[in-house]
């Protein structure tokens, strides 16, 4: 895995399964906050499944496609494109009427000192959403910062588990969740909510921000000693396919891999595989970010590409000089700040 079109091309290639799920919806389909790290490739992903299962559904991706040439090579891939604000009332407004949303848009980093953007972002603007989709289903992207640091041994939260965000970006995406509580009880709003972490794509991820770490000397933290990881291409389809699950109430769904990883471990495979011994301080803690997505397993199978094919295509893909995208994960920081 060298280029990008070889990962573009692994990203969006749709199984049996999402085409199937995808027969299965009345409607169009639009993805909101198409043009960030992820959506782009849900939405090619999406298109292919419906070109491929001969279906009529149209896609349309709304963002506001601010740099690079996204929104052309999706509108020539044969997505509807609609460059749209949705903090703009008036554009909000401007949308058009559809019976399925994919709700991607959000804000994480620069967090602090910019607090009350933050949660504009993440709360009152998915409020807004329901209000405005309020008879469609919505599949909503959340986080699994929603949950709190548990033991590394206890094999993660469960959708079971009780939320208990550290800092102002989680609390502020349990706002989210909670608007889309709010408005699934209170207009009949058909919301999943996606608590994702975390998706790796070549170019950007925690598997990446450990690689280059390695490959540069830098010290990498192991006192969040554990994380969850899986494939981005995995992630987009149980986005779309738990378009299905969206219900009344709200259900919560956790997406990613199953392995508990230890981040000592990955940097070690790293190192064998860039011929760097790693730089590790600090010393691991008992308690990290995780957690546990048997049920989505359980529905959709295990990510399709295994955490060991993962290490090893983001090793090659840095040896090859590939590009990479300056969008780290912090996913060491402990206190919730971004």
């Amino acid at each position: 895995m060298r280029t990008e079109a070889e990962l573009d091309e692994a990203l969006t290639r749709p199984s049996q399964g999402l085409i199937e799920s995808l027969s299965g919806l009345d409607g169009d389909l639009v993805v909101l906050g198409a043009g960030g790290k992820m959506g782009p490739s849900l939405v090619r992903l999406a298109r292919r499944a419906i070109v491929e299962g001969g279906l009529a559904t149209k896609v349309i991706a709304v963002s506001r496609f601010g740099s690079g040439d996204t929104a052309e090579r999706l509108s020539a891939d044969g997505v509807k494109v609609i460059r749209a604000d949705l903090g703009d009332e008036r554009d909000l407004d401007r949308l058009p009427e559809a019976a399925n949303v994919v709700y991607m848009a959000g804000a994480k980093f620069g967090t602090t000192g910019n607090e009350h953007r933050t949660w504009h972002a993440n709360s009152y603007l998915p409020g807004r959403i329901a209000e405005r989709y309020r008879g469609a289903r919505i599949a909503a992207f959340s986080t699994g910062n929603v949950y709190p640091l548990l033991p590394v041994h206890s094999g993660g939260a469960t959708e079971a588990t009780r939320t208990g965000p550290i800092g102002e970006y989680a609390m502020s995406c349990l706002g989210r969740e909670r608007l889309l509580e709010h408005a699934s009880v209170t207009f009949g709003t058909r919301v999943v909510l996606l608590r994702l972490n975390y998706a790796i794509d070549l170019r950007y991820g925690v598997l990446l921000d450990i690689a280059r770490r390695v490959r540069d000397g830098e010290p990498i933290d192991v006192s969040m000693g554990c994380v969850n990881v899986c494939w981005q291409g995995w992630a987009n389809e149980v986005a779309l396919r738990a378009l299905h699950l969206a219900a009344i109430p709200a259900v919560p769904l956790n997406v990613t891999g199953p392995e508990t990883v230890s981040v000592r471990r990955i940097a070690e495979a790293f190192g064998a595989r860039l011929g760097v011994e790693p730089l590790i301080v600090g010393e691991e803690s008992g308690t990290a970010l995780l957690t546990d997505a048997t049920e989505a397993h359980r529905l959709f199978g295990y990510p399709t590409v295994a955490l060991g094919r993962l290490i090893g295509w983001t090793a090659e893909w840095l040896l090859s000089g590939a590009p990479v995208w300056d969008k780290p994960t912090k996913f060491e920081r402990r206190d919730g700040s971004f």
